[in-house]
Formats: C-alpha cells, sequence, structure tokens
C-alpha cells in the first residue's frame, strides 16, 4: 500500500488501514495475564481515558460482567500546549473533550512508529469554529498537539484497540481531560478560564464514574450531553444537531440519582477546600506542555513542564527506575516558552538594608558562630576577618524604599552570597560600601543606614547538568513485550486487519 505524504508534525500519519509486522505484534503476556486476574475477554471493547496534568493515558476493558475495570495506565511520554481544549490549527494544543476512535483511524504506517487519530474536531469543536487536524496518539515521544508515547507503549496500546475491533467493537471512546476532575483539582484551578468547559465534561467524567458504562456522547446548542434518551412517550429516538436547539430528551433515573449524589459529594468537598484556602494553580506560565515523571527522571535536565510528580516522589528517586520504553535521543523535554517569559514583568527582588547594631527594639539577625567544620563561604569569611557578632542585616516588607528602615522592621539572616560580595567589596579599593554605610549610621545614629546595593542571588551551578553522560536507549518494563527484529518479515495472522477491515480505507 503507498503510504500518502500529508503536511509536517503529527499530520504526516497515513490514516489508511494496513498490515505489518508493527501492527500485528500479539498483547503482551502480562496483559493477557491480568485479563484472566480481571475477568476480561482478550476481544472485549475497551475505553481510553487521557489526563494532561497527571501525564497518564488508562486502558480500560469491559469485564464479563458488562462493566469496564482499569486494565492498564500507561505514563505519558510528552504531550505539547497548555491545559485546556485545542482552539486552532497551530496552537499546539493537545485536544479536550469525547471523541470516537473508529477502525479507519487506526494508522500501522505512521511516521512515529504506530498511531490512532483522536477525531478532532468532533461536533462540538466543529459547532464553535475549531480548527485543526490529525491529532493523534502515537509513538516516538513527540508532540506537536498529540499525545505521544514510546514505541513499546502504542505498541501495547495499538495492540489492545485492534483485538477490541476483530471482538466486533465498531468504535471505542477517548475521554481527554486536563487533569483527573476530583474536588482537589477542581479547586486548585477554580480561576482558570477554561472552567466552564471543564465543568461540562466533567458531566461525562462522573457518569462514566458512577455505572462504569461507556457514556453515550451527544451535542446540541454547543454543548455536550450524555446518555441522552427518548422521552417514553416519544416514537423515536432524538435527534442532536450540535448547532441547533436540543431536541426532548431524558436521561435515566437511576443515573441521574447516582451522579447526582457524587457530584453533591464533590461540591461539599470542593466548598471546603476554598474555604480553607487551598492555593490557586498558576496560569500562563508560558511552560510548553508535560511530560511524565518517570521519563523527565531519564533525561538531562529533564522536567515534568506543566504535570505534576505524586506527593514525595522525586525525580531522583526514579532515576534508578526502569523507563516503560525506549525514549528517544530527539526528546524535548517540555521548558519554558522563551518569548512568553521574555514579554512577562520581572520579578521584584525584596531590597536588603544594613541597620546599625545599637538600636533596642530592632530585631537583629547576627550571623552565628561557624561550627568547627564550617563551610566554605564561613571559611573564607573568617580568613578575609569578618567577625560574625557585627553583621546584621533585615529584609523590609517589598514596598519598603531606599528610605531608613524602622526599628520594628523583621530581620533575616544574611546569605552566604551576601558576606562574599561584602568581602570582596571591602577588599577592593574604591567599593568599601560597608564601611561608608557604617560612617553615616555613626554621625546619624541612632537611625540606621540603608546599603547603597542589594544582595545579588547566586547563580545555580550548572556544571552537573553539563557533565552528565549522554542518555542511553531504555527497554520495555514489560516481560514478553513484542519488539520486532530487523529483517524480519512480517507475520499476518488470520484476523488481520486485512482479512477483516480490507473494505474500509
Amino acid at each position: 500500500m503507498t503510504a500518502s505524504v500529508l503536511l509536517a508534525g503529527c499530520d504526516t500519519d497515513q490514516v489508511s488501514l494496513a498490515t505489518n509486522a508493527k501492527a500485528n505484534q500479539p498483547v503482551p503476556p502480562k496483559l493477557l495475564a491480568a485479563m484472566v486476574e480481571k475477568d476480561m475477554d482478550l476481544q472485549s471493547p475497551i475505553l481510553v481515558r487521557l489526563f494532561k496534568q497527571e501525564a497518564e493515558l488508562e486502558v480500560w476493558k469491559q469485564a464479563r460482567n458488562g462493566q469496564f475495570a482499569l486494565l492498564k495506565t500507561y505514563p505519558i511520554c510528552r504531550w505539547s500546549g497548555d491545559l485546556g481544549p485545542k482552539v486552532r490549527e497551530g496552537d499546539r494544543q493537545a485536544p479536550e473533550g469525547f471523541y470516537s476512535i473508529n477502525p479507519s483511524q487506526m494508522n500501522p504506517q505512521s511516521a512515529y512508529y504506530l498511531s490512532f487519530n483522536t477525531g478532532y474536531p468532533n461536533a462540538f469543536d466543529k459547532a464553535l469554529g475549531r480548527t485543526g487536524s490529525q491529532l493523534m496518539v502515537h509513538g516516538d515521544c513527540s508532540s506537536r498537539g498529540c499525545y505521544a508515547m514510546t514505541d513499546e507503549q502504542i505498541a501495547e496500546i495499538y495492540s489492545l484497540g485492534r483485538e477490541s475491533f476483530f471482538g466486533g467493537q465498531k468504535a471505542f471512546q477517548l475521554q481527554a481531560y486536563p487533569f483527573k476532575m476530583t474536588p482537589v483539582n477542581m479547586a486548585k484551578h477554580r480561576n482558570n478560564p477554561n472552567m466552564p468547559f471543564w465543568k461540562m465534561i466533567k458531566e461525562g467524567y462522573d457518569h462514566f464514574e458512577v455505572t462504569r458504562q461507556e457514556p453515550k456522547v451527544d451535542f446540541c446548542e454547543k454543548k455536550y450531553v450524555f446518555d441522552a434518551a427518548k422521552p417514553a412517550d416519544a416514537k423515536r429516538d432524538p435527534v442532536f444537531d450540535a448547532s441547533a436547539k436540543c431536541p426532548a430528551y431524558v436521561i435515566p433515573e437511576d443515573v441521574v440519582a447516582a451522579v447526582r449524589g457524587k457530584q453533591a459529594k464533590d461540591e461539599a468537598e470542593y466548598a471546603k477546600l476554598v474555604a480553607k484556602g487551598t492555593p490557586v494553580a498558576r496560569m500562563n506560565t508560558g511552560i510548553d506542555g508535560g511530560m511524565n515523571k518517570i521519563f523527565a527522571a531519564k533525561i538531562p535536565e529533564g522536567s515534568t513542564g506543566l504535570s505534576e510528580g505524586a506527593e514525595g516522589t522525586t525525580l531522583q528517586m526514579l532515576a534508578m527506575a526502569k523507563a516503560p520504553g525506549t525514549i528517544p535521543g530527539h526528546v524535548n523535554p517540555p521548558k519554558p516558552n522563551l518569548d512568553s517569559v521574555a514579554s512577562a514583568p520581572a520579578p521584584q527582588e525584596e531590597p536588603v538594608v544594613a541597620v546599625s547594631a545599637p538600636a533596642t527594639s530592632a530585631r537583629v539577625a547576627t550571623a552565628a558562630p561557624a561550627e568547627k567544620s564550617g563551610g566554605f563561604f564561613s571559611n573564607l569569611g573568617r580568613k578575609m576577618g569578618m567577625g560574625s557578632s557585627d553583621t546584621t542585616a533585615t529584609t523590609p516588607p517589598p514596598q519598603a524604599t531606599a528610605s531608613v528602615a524602622p526599628a520594628t522592621t523583621t530581620t533575616t539572616p544574611p546569605t552566604a552570597a551576601s558576606r562574599l560580595k561584602a568581602a570582596v567589596t571591602r577588599f577592593v579599593p574604591g567599593h568599601d560600601k560597608s564601611k561608608e554605610a557604617t560612617k553615616e549610621a555613626a554621625k546619624d545614629a541612632p537611625k540606621p543606614a540603608v546599603a547603597a546595593k542589594p544582595a545579588e542571588p547566586a547563580k545555580p551551578d550548572t556544571r552537573l547538568a553539563q557533565t552528565r553522560p549522554a542518555l542511553k536507549p531504555s527497554v520495555s518494563d514489560g516481560a514478553g513485550e513484542a519488539t520486532q527484529i530487523m529483517g524480519a518479515a512480517p507475520v499476518i495472522s488470520s484476523n488481520s486487519f486485512d482479512s477483516r477491515f480490507g473494505a474500509v480505507k
């Protein structure tokens, strides 16, 4: 089959069905064992949920009791943009909302190993005039508006989707969220302008949480509608149009009751969190997307960006863990958008003001005597003759100016960087600012004198990041995961895409 050439970025994926060795890798033995344990059939339906902030992809599978259960959670290697829905072509945003994936959206000949198209824009997106195309979930850990996994991960996810289609599932649902829709996360992001949209898709999140069934999704009046059914006296099912008025419909009473109960509990918890002053998450950080902590720990100068790690877990703690797949050498961890950072106002530093020691009502922080095994700066200060008893400094509130600080101003001990700077200026001719300040204090006592220049923060030491060795490829974390041997001929099973979906183009 001849591959068509599409646009750059995620658009290079071909969306026609084909058969090859990558697309026909078997489901790994570990997953098969997990299915047996959870009472699932290999070819039962699946459902996928994505979370940007947690940088996780969940694969849910229908058990024999008819409900969906979580089969496996995959850390997302890379996603781009910000928290919030995709609005226009080229905004680097990964989509948020509810989408449907059918066999024609599976791409075994992807330029990013394997992929499937999210189906963005859906009817809701189109009703709002949102634009964009070929937004994928794919491998290669590189994102320009997509959700990128490692090649080993997407091979597993692809195989699960393939088997569900072999079992008769016509399409599986993809639910994409900014974060897990918990009261804590809703409280943290309560000032975000996307909150009305997030509350709307949380309705579908809640439907799935209480029923463990794939929610039926419709659109009308430019909004989502979940699990709508025809009224008892209706002769036919309601017809929905994303841009038109909503038709008459009902939602099953048992679903309504369960959803309302969950939402009442969530809202009560949300109110408590807001009342006790839960901090609001920062917005417009200028950081492009996120990365799961397990991948950030493997990359020199790696960062999770807009994603968050689990509490108590640091990148250093994860550095020895095995990565779930091979991380390509060209991986680009999340970094601040330089244009956005340059246009943002610079943070104001609080000036450090020197005061005379005799002021009786002032709280003066004196440098503590150095320990016997003192650090570098302590030893340097003693060698230069800097005593600890006559070193004082206070930090006034941000609104303080160059005027004399009041005697009641609280104080903070000088930093090592400020003591070193004072030592240098003391022994450089013409730059003895501390002596001048002392003379002024003696003349105008008991008024304190003001240091002419605030202390500068110490520059971070980047030598470690520069000298770290180049990243070596990691291996898959799953025993029995299929890998493609170079030069091996494709092995096509009898229930391949070619035999079952050859008519779908």
